[in-house]
């Protein structure tokens, strides 16, 4: 494939315990870094069950939105993972077993002293035409399927099994064909204000900033008490993005003054944290209602016990004027 083909990307996470409120899907995060710093953009992520029409019919979804899919997950010997054979079925590749791959799993086995099961056989099971992606840390192998339309990843689930694929083997070969800018992203913090304050006042420098040489892409997050800026700069060094970066949330201090606490991406009490140490201060707190939350958001910061004296968490009226001289009337 041609260099500076591959910019677009959709992950496409399989299992159906991701489906449940008991299971994060964290590969989807780390796979979305990876891609970032080559300068993948993930255009959507979808997360399917183990049934191999869905995997299917998420993979014919994907292809005409992405110049790459990547597939997590149901590579393992057991009956439920399907993804090689949908796979497979929906690219219309006919599966055959390599041989090279059956003789490393054997290998692997043996290498502790087992047999291997026959189930295991499955996994040496390759779509014709596709290169086979090396498992340092499982009996999985990854495949790398090229068709003129997409470039097909697809590997383990297990992170530990992902993480060191991706590293080791699908990385160096789609550098090549990757942006030859990298996505760079900072996190301004801005707090005692609502988000549609927020967009209103920075909606200008996102304009400018959208359309620069060094483009930056533009989200908002609310949440309690906080508003959370994301930038994203597509650039050529880390440095270039650095400077765009540094411009750029130089504006938005301008239209947000005091209300932006950090453009960092350091927390509201980290910022508090780091005023008290330049200052030489210390801090005791005093709560009722907030029941020591003020006191658990500044004691999070590692180190704050340079600068926390201690909390105090008086409910009771009764114990407000006896342990903390508060007057009853």
């Amino acid at each position: 494939m041609a260099r500076d083909q591959l910019r677009r990307a959709v992950i496409i996470a399989v299992g159906s315990e991701l489906l449940t409120p008991d299971r994060l899907d964290t590969n989807s995060l780390f796979l979305t870094q990876r891609l970032n710093e080559l300068g993948v953009s993930v255009r959507c992520k979808l997360v399917i069950g183990d049934d191999p029409a869905d995997i299917g019919a998420a993979l014919l979804l994907a292809i005409p939105k992405a110049d790459i899919v990547v597939i997590t997950g149901g590579l393992g010997p057991t009956e439920d993972d399907v993804t090689r054979e949908a796979v497979a079925a929906a690219l219309g590749l006919p599966l055959e077993e390599d041989a090279e791959v059956a003789a490393a799993i054997r290998s692997r086995f043996a290498a502790r002293g087992l047999p291997m099961p026959a189930t295991n056989r499955r996994q040496a099971l390759i779509p014709k035409g596709a290169a086979v992606l090396p498992n340092p840390n499982g009996t999985a192998p990854g495949l790398w399927i090229e068709r003129p339309e997409v470039v097909c990843v697809v590997l383990p689930g297990p992170p530990r099994e992902l993480h060191g694929m991706f590293d080791a083997a699908a990385r160096s070969r789609l550098a090549p064909a990757a942006g030859r800018r990298g996505i760079f992203r900072r996190v301004v913090h801005v707090t005692g204000r609502t988000e549609s304050y927020v967009d209103e006042a920075a909606s200008p420098v996102y304009s400018r900033w959208r359309s620069a040489p060094v483009p930056i892409a533009t989200s908002i997050l609310a949440s309690l008490g906080q508003i959370e800026l994301h930038l994203a700069a597509r650039a050529a060094t880390p440095e270039d993005a650095a400077r765009a970066l540094d411009a750029a949330t130089g504006e938005l201090e301008a239209v947000l003054g005091r209300d932006l606490v950090s453009s960092d991406g350091a927390s509201l009490e980290e910022v508090v944290g780091r005023l008290l140490r330049a200052r030489g201060q210390r801090v005791a707190v005093a709560e009722s209602c907030t029941g020591g939350l003020i006191a658990s958001r500044l004691t999070d910061v590692p180190g704050s016990s340079a600068y926390v004296h201690g909390g105090w968490v008086a409910y009771d009226n009764a114990a407000k004027t006896a342990q903390l001289g508060v007057d009853r009337g």
